[in-house]
Protein backbone atom coordinates (compact mmCIF):
# COMPACT_ATOMS: atom_id res chain seq x y z
CA UNK A 1 0.00 0.00 0.00
CA UNK A 2 1.44 3.43 -1.09
CA UNK A 3 1.58 5.24 2.18
CA UNK A 4 2.50 8.80 0.26
CA UNK A 5 -0.92 8.70 -1.11
CA UNK A 6 -2.74 9.40 1.76
CA UNK A 7 -2.69 12.45 4.15
CA UNK A 8 -0.20 12.40 6.95
CA UNK A 9 -1.37 11.93 10.14
CA UNK A 10 -1.85 14.63 11.95
CA UNK A 11 -1.49 13.46 15.36
CA UNK A 12 0.27 11.01 17.46
CA UNK A 13 -1.64 8.34 19.48
CA UNK A 14 -0.05 10.26 22.77
CA UNK A 15 -2.47 13.49 21.66
CA UNK A 16 -5.56 11.46 20.47
CA UNK A 17 -5.36 9.88 24.68
CA UNK A 18 -5.36 13.54 26.08
CA UNK A 19 -8.95 13.47 24.23
CA UNK A 20 -9.72 10.57 25.17
CA UNK A 21 -10.94 9.12 21.46
CA UNK A 22 -8.34 6.68 20.64
CA UNK A 23 -9.74 3.62 21.50
CA UNK A 24 -13.23 4.70 20.15
CA UNK A 25 -12.90 2.11 17.05
CA UNK A 26 -14.15 3.41 13.60
CA UNK A 27 -17.70 2.55 13.26
CA UNK A 28 -20.16 3.23 10.61
CA UNK A 29 -23.75 2.04 9.82
CA UNK A 30 -24.48 -0.07 7.19
CA UNK A 31 -26.99 1.33 5.11
CA UNK A 32 -24.88 4.55 4.74
CA UNK A 33 -22.08 2.33 3.32
CA UNK A 34 -24.69 0.96 0.51
CA UNK A 35 -26.69 3.48 -0.85
CA UNK A 36 -25.29 7.05 -2.47
CA UNK A 37 -26.90 9.13 0.37
CA UNK A 38 -23.35 11.80 0.10
CA UNK A 39 -22.25 14.25 -2.47
CA UNK A 40 -18.58 13.32 -4.05
CA UNK A 41 -18.18 17.13 -5.18
CA UNK A 42 -16.77 19.61 -3.09
CA UNK A 43 -19.18 22.04 -4.94
CA UNK A 44 -22.35 22.73 -3.70
CA UNK A 45 -25.32 19.91 -4.91
CA UNK A 46 -28.10 21.37 -4.91
CA UNK A 47 -30.35 18.76 -7.36
CA UNK A 48 -32.20 16.08 -6.16
CA UNK A 49 -30.31 12.39 -6.29
CA UNK A 50 -32.37 9.38 -7.12
CA UNK A 51 -31.39 6.01 -6.75
CA UNK A 52 -33.28 2.72 -8.07
CA UNK A 53 -32.45 -0.82 -6.85
CA UNK A 54 -34.59 -3.68 -7.16
CA UNK A 55 -37.59 -2.29 -7.41
CA UNK A 56 -36.69 -0.10 -4.39
CA UNK A 57 -36.18 3.82 -4.52
CA UNK A 58 -34.61 6.72 -2.20
CA UNK A 59 -34.44 10.31 -3.07
CA UNK A 60 -31.75 12.21 -1.44
CA UNK A 61 -33.14 16.23 -1.42
CA UNK A 62 -30.65 18.69 -0.24
CA UNK A 63 -31.21 22.12 1.24
CA UNK A 64 -30.34 25.52 -0.29
CA UNK A 65 -27.11 24.78 1.29
CA UNK A 66 -25.86 21.61 -1.01
CA UNK A 67 -26.53 17.94 -0.10
CA UNK A 68 -24.06 16.53 2.78
CA UNK A 69 -20.56 15.17 1.38
CA UNK A 70 -18.80 12.25 2.44
CA UNK A 71 -16.37 14.64 4.84
CA UNK A 72 -19.77 15.99 6.52
CA UNK A 73 -20.44 12.83 7.54
CA UNK A 74 -17.22 12.35 9.41
CA UNK A 75 -19.25 14.10 12.08
CA UNK A 76 -21.90 11.27 11.66
CA UNK A 77 -19.29 8.62 11.83
CA UNK A 78 -17.64 10.12 14.78
CA UNK A 79 -20.69 10.24 16.71
CA UNK A 80 -21.93 6.37 15.83
CA UNK A 81 -18.08 5.38 17.08
CA UNK A 82 -18.62 7.27 20.70
CA UNK A 83 -22.30 5.80 21.03
CA UNK A 84 -20.90 2.04 19.99
CA UNK A 85 -18.03 2.72 22.16
CA UNK A 86 -20.49 3.25 24.74
CA UNK A 87 -22.70 0.13 24.36
CA UNK A 88 -19.21 -2.00 24.20
CA UNK A 89 -18.87 -0.93 28.19
CA UNK A 90 -22.19 -1.80 29.04
CA UNK A 91 -23.15 2.51 29.09
CA UNK A 92 -26.45 3.89 28.28
CA UNK A 93 -27.01 5.80 24.83
CA UNK A 94 -29.67 7.74 23.30
CA UNK A 95 -29.61 9.72 19.89
CA UNK A 96 -28.64 13.04 21.26
CA UNK A 97 -24.60 13.11 21.41
CA UNK A 98 -23.01 15.75 22.72
CA UNK A 99 -18.95 16.43 20.73
CA UNK A 100 -16.69 18.54 22.03
CA UNK A 101 -15.24 19.92 18.45
CA UNK A 102 -11.30 19.92 18.88
CA UNK A 103 -11.75 15.99 19.69
CA UNK A 104 -13.79 15.48 16.88
CA UNK A 105 -11.41 17.17 14.63
CA UNK A 106 -8.69 15.51 15.97
CA UNK A 107 -10.56 12.22 15.50
CA UNK A 108 -10.81 12.22 11.85
CA UNK A 109 -7.62 13.65 11.18
CA UNK A 110 -8.45 17.70 10.47
CA UNK A 111 -6.75 20.76 11.10
CA UNK A 112 -8.11 23.02 14.12
CA UNK A 113 -7.52 26.28 12.86
CA UNK A 114 -10.20 28.93 12.77
CA UNK A 115 -11.22 28.02 9.35
CA UNK A 116 -11.24 24.12 10.23
CA UNK A 117 -14.17 25.20 12.84
CA UNK A 118 -15.70 27.13 10.36
CA UNK A 119 -16.05 24.04 7.79
CA UNK A 120 -17.62 21.96 11.06
CA UNK A 121 -19.98 24.12 11.11
CA UNK A 122 -21.02 24.33 7.81
CA UNK A 123 -21.02 20.68 7.17
CA UNK A 124 -23.70 20.68 10.11
CA UNK A 125 -26.06 23.04 8.26
CA UNK A 126 -25.76 20.57 5.26
CA UNK A 127 -26.15 17.72 7.35
CA UNK A 128 -29.15 19.46 9.31
CA UNK A 129 -30.40 19.98 6.07
CA UNK A 130 -30.34 16.62 4.01
CA UNK A 131 -33.45 15.11 3.99
CA UNK A 132 -34.28 11.31 2.58
CA UNK A 133 -37.13 9.80 1.09
CA UNK A 134 -38.01 6.10 0.36
CA UNK A 135 -40.33 3.65 -0.65
CA UNK A 136 -40.61 0.42 1.38
CA UNK A 137 -42.35 -2.23 -0.06
CA UNK A 138 -44.57 -4.30 2.19
CA UNK A 139 -45.73 -6.74 0.22
CA UNK A 140 -46.15 -7.55 -3.73
CA UNK A 141 -49.01 -4.80 -4.53
CA UNK A 142 -48.38 -2.28 -1.47
CA UNK A 143 -45.45 0.31 -0.81
CA UNK A 144 -45.13 2.61 2.08
CA UNK A 145 -43.57 6.13 1.79
CA UNK A 146 -41.12 7.19 4.39
CA UNK A 147 -39.36 10.62 5.07
CA UNK A 148 -36.42 11.59 7.35
CA UNK A 149 -33.49 13.34 7.97
CA UNK A 150 -29.56 12.27 9.01
CA UNK A 151 -30.37 13.85 12.29
CA UNK A 152 -33.78 15.34 13.61
CA UNK A 153 -31.56 18.70 15.17
CA UNK A 154 -28.11 20.11 15.27
CA UNK A 155 -26.57 22.70 17.98
CA UNK A 156 -23.42 24.44 18.67
CA UNK A 157 -21.77 26.47 21.17
CA UNK A 158 -19.54 29.39 19.92
CA UNK A 159 -16.58 31.25 21.96
CA UNK A 160 -17.75 34.76 21.70
CA UNK A 161 -14.58 37.13 19.82
CA UNK A 162 -12.65 37.52 17.09
CA UNK A 163 -12.12 34.00 17.10
CA UNK A 164 -15.69 32.75 17.14
CA UNK A 165 -14.56 29.09 17.67
CA UNK A 166 -16.39 26.07 18.28
CA UNK A 167 -16.71 25.03 21.71
CA UNK A 168 -18.92 22.12 21.01
CA UNK A 169 -21.69 20.40 18.53
CA UNK A 170 -24.29 18.96 19.48
CA UNK A 171 -26.50 16.44 17.35
CA UNK A 172 -29.48 14.22 17.47
CA UNK A 173 -29.54 11.21 15.27
CA UNK A 174 -32.34 10.17 13.71
CA UNK A 175 -34.19 7.07 14.13
CA UNK A 176 -33.28 5.70 10.95
CA UNK A 177 -29.05 6.11 12.18
CA UNK A 178 -30.33 5.63 15.64
CA UNK A 179 -32.28 2.03 14.89
CA UNK A 180 -29.68 0.67 12.73
CA UNK A 181 -26.71 1.17 15.55
CA UNK A 182 -28.95 -1.20 18.22
CA UNK A 183 -29.67 -3.46 15.57
CA UNK A 184 -25.95 -3.63 15.24
CA UNK A 185 -26.02 -2.90 11.50
CA UNK A 186 -22.34 -1.18 11.73
CA UNK A 187 -19.17 -2.21 10.28
CA UNK A 188 -15.76 -1.08 11.75
CA UNK A 189 -13.41 1.21 9.28
CA UNK A 190 -9.98 1.16 9.18
CA UNK A 191 -8.22 3.80 10.85
CA UNK A 192 -7.05 5.30 7.64
CA UNK A 193 -10.20 5.98 6.09
CA UNK A 194 -9.92 9.75 7.12
CA UNK A 195 -6.22 9.71 5.45
CA UNK A 196 -8.11 9.04 1.97
CA UNK A 197 -7.29 12.32 -0.22
CA UNK A 198 -10.59 12.00 -2.42
CA UNK A 199 -14.05 11.16 -2.11
CA UNK A 200 -14.02 8.77 -4.50
CA UNK A 201 -11.85 6.91 -2.70
CA UNK A 202 -13.39 7.35 0.18
CA UNK A 203 -16.24 5.60 -1.29
CA UNK A 204 -14.71 3.15 -3.52
CA UNK A 205 -13.50 1.88 -0.12
CA UNK A 206 -17.06 2.23 1.70
CA UNK A 207 -18.53 -0.12 -0.92
CA UNK A 208 -15.91 -2.34 -0.70
CA UNK A 209 -16.52 -2.79 3.13
CA UNK A 210 -20.16 -3.19 3.30
CA UNK A 211 -19.68 -5.82 0.10
CA UNK A 212 -16.50 -7.76 0.01
CA UNK A 213 -16.22 -7.55 4.01
CA UNK A 214 -13.63 -10.35 4.94
CA UNK A 215 -14.32 -12.52 1.62
CA UNK A 216 -11.58 -12.92 -0.63
CA UNK A 217 -12.95 -11.52 -3.38
CA UNK A 218 -16.09 -9.49 -4.47
CA UNK A 219 -16.44 -9.01 -8.37
CA UNK A 220 -19.11 -6.56 -9.19
CA UNK A 221 -19.52 -4.44 -12.82
CA UNK A 222 -17.89 -1.57 -13.81
CA UNK A 223 -21.30 0.26 -14.29
CA UNK A 224 -23.30 -1.17 -11.30
CA UNK A 225 -20.23 0.11 -9.45
CA UNK A 226 -20.42 3.83 -11.02
CA UNK A 227 -24.36 3.29 -9.53
CA UNK A 228 -23.62 2.83 -6.58
CA UNK A 229 -20.84 4.87 -5.68
CA UNK A 230 -22.90 7.91 -6.74
CA UNK A 231 -20.71 9.59 -8.64
CA UNK A 232 -21.61 12.66 -11.24
CA UNK A 233 -18.77 11.81 -13.65
CA UNK A 234 -19.35 10.32 -16.56
CA UNK A 235 -18.72 6.28 -16.80
CA UNK A 236 -15.69 6.73 -19.09
CA UNK A 237 -14.35 9.09 -16.27
CA UNK A 238 -15.42 6.70 -13.51
CA UNK A 239 -13.35 4.06 -15.13
CA UNK A 240 -9.91 6.55 -14.94
CA UNK A 241 -10.18 7.50 -11.38
CA UNK A 242 -10.98 3.77 -10.61
CA UNK A 243 -8.11 2.52 -12.66
CA UNK A 244 -5.60 5.43 -11.12
CA UNK A 245 -6.76 4.27 -7.69
CA UNK A 246 -6.06 0.61 -8.98
CA UNK A 247 -2.42 1.29 -9.70
CA UNK A 248 -1.66 3.93 -6.76
CA UNK A 249 -2.76 0.48 -4.56
CA UNK A 250 -3.42 2.41 -1.41
CA UNK A 251 -6.88 1.66 -0.13
CA UNK A 252 -7.22 0.13 2.90
CA UNK A 253 -7.85 -3.61 3.17
CA UNK A 254 -8.69 -3.99 -0.22
CA UNK A 255 -6.54 -4.01 -4.02
CA UNK A 256 -9.03 -3.11 -6.94
CA UNK A 257 -8.85 -4.53 -10.25
CA UNK A 258 -10.13 -4.09 -13.67
CA UNK A 259 -11.21 -6.69 -16.05
CA UNK A 260 -10.13 -5.24 -19.46
CA UNK A 261 -12.17 -7.48 -20.96
CA UNK A 262 -15.54 -7.81 -19.03
CA UNK A 263 -15.05 -4.10 -17.42
CA UNK A 264 -15.65 -5.93 -13.93
CA UNK A 265 -14.40 -4.82 -10.73
CA UNK A 266 -12.27 -6.75 -8.26
CA UNK A 267 -12.16 -6.47 -5.08
CA UNK A 268 -9.33 -8.42 -2.94
CA UNK A 269 -8.54 -8.50 0.54
CA UNK A 270 -5.52 -7.55 1.18
CA UNK A 271 -5.11 -9.46 4.63
CA UNK A 272 -7.12 -13.17 2.83
CA UNK A 273 -4.70 -12.38 -0.13
CA UNK A 274 -1.52 -11.27 1.35
CA UNK A 275 -1.65 -13.66 4.10
CA UNK A 276 0.47 -12.67 6.97
CA UNK A 277 2.43 -9.34 5.27
CA UNK A 278 2.10 -5.67 5.95
CA UNK A 279 2.54 -3.12 3.48
CA UNK A 280 6.30 -3.10 3.90
CA UNK A 281 6.56 -6.94 3.97
CA UNK A 282 7.35 -7.44 7.45
CA UNK A 283 5.35 -10.33 8.86
CA UNK A 284 2.64 -9.18 11.18
CA UNK A 285 2.99 -11.20 15.00
CA UNK A 286 -0.02 -13.75 14.58
CA UNK A 287 -1.46 -15.93 17.20
CA UNK A 288 -0.14 -19.24 17.33
CA UNK A 289 -2.38 -21.01 19.56
CA UNK A 290 -6.55 -21.32 19.36
CA UNK A 291 -5.96 -21.45 23.47
CA UNK A 292 -4.85 -18.09 22.88
CA UNK A 293 -7.76 -16.25 21.68
CA UNK A 294 -10.12 -18.55 24.28
CA UNK A 295 -7.91 -16.83 27.29
CA UNK A 296 -7.99 -13.32 25.51
CA UNK A 297 -11.93 -13.18 25.35
CA UNK A 298 -12.09 -13.95 29.66
CA UNK A 299 -9.71 -10.90 29.78
CA UNK A 300 -12.48 -8.73 27.89
CA UNK A 301 -16.14 -8.24 28.64
CA UNK A 302 -18.74 -10.20 27.33
CA UNK A 303 -19.80 -9.95 23.53
CA UNK A 304 -15.98 -8.47 22.66
CA UNK A 305 -14.87 -9.11 18.47
CA UNK A 306 -11.64 -10.51 20.09
CA UNK A 307 -10.79 -10.42 16.60
CA UNK A 308 -11.67 -6.88 16.32
CA UNK A 309 -9.40 -6.02 19.15
CA UNK A 310 -6.32 -8.32 17.36
CA UNK A 311 -6.66 -5.46 14.67
CA UNK A 312 -6.17 -3.19 17.15
CA UNK A 313 -3.28 -4.80 18.45
CA UNK A 314 -1.50 -4.86 14.82
CA UNK A 315 -2.59 -1.26 14.64
CA UNK A 316 -0.51 -0.72 17.89
CA UNK A 317 2.64 -2.54 16.44
CA UNK A 318 2.96 -0.81 13.74
CA UNK A 319 2.51 2.84 15.49
CA UNK A 320 5.14 1.53 18.27
CA UNK A 321 7.86 0.46 15.40
CA UNK A 322 6.95 -2.82 14.53
CA UNK A 323 8.89 -4.86 17.30
CA UNK A 324 10.32 -8.28 16.66
CA UNK A 325 8.24 -10.43 19.18
CA UNK A 326 9.73 -13.54 20.80
CA UNK A 327 6.00 -14.61 21.91
CA UNK A 328 3.34 -13.17 20.10
CA UNK A 329 0.70 -14.92 21.91
CA UNK A 330 2.14 -13.67 25.31
CA UNK A 331 2.70 -10.19 24.12
CA UNK A 332 -1.16 -9.92 22.36
CA UNK A 333 -2.63 -11.33 26.02
CA UNK A 334 -0.91 -8.58 27.31
CA UNK A 335 -2.42 -6.11 25.24
CA UNK A 336 -5.92 -7.07 26.10
CA UNK A 337 -5.27 -7.11 29.58
CA UNK A 338 -4.14 -3.64 29.83
CA UNK A 339 -6.73 -2.35 27.02
CA UNK A 340 -9.76 -3.37 29.44
CA UNK A 341 -7.48 -3.06 32.62
CA UNK A 342 -7.76 0.91 31.16
CA UNK A 343 -10.84 0.52 30.60
CA UNK A 344 -11.95 -0.66 34.21
CA UNK A 345 -10.07 2.29 35.38
CA UNK A 346 -11.63 5.00 33.40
Amino acid sequence: MEENQLIREKYPQEELFICDVADAVIKDIMPQMEHPFYSLSKKPETNVRKYEHNGNWIEIVPSVKGLATIYDKDILIYAISQIMAKLKRGEKVSPRVRITSRELLMFINRGTSGRDYMALQESLDRIDGTRIRTNIRVSDDESEWRSFGLVNSAATRRKNGLDGRLLWCEIELSDWVFDAIQDNAVLTLHRDYFRLRKPIERRLYEIARKHCGQQKQWIVGLDTLHKKSGSQSTLRRFKFNVNEIAKSNHLPDYTIEINPDSDNVVFKNRQEWWGTYDDDDKPLPRVKSTRTYEIAKTLAPDGTDIYEVEQEWFNWWRRTGRKDLKNPDKAFLGFVSKKFLNDDDE
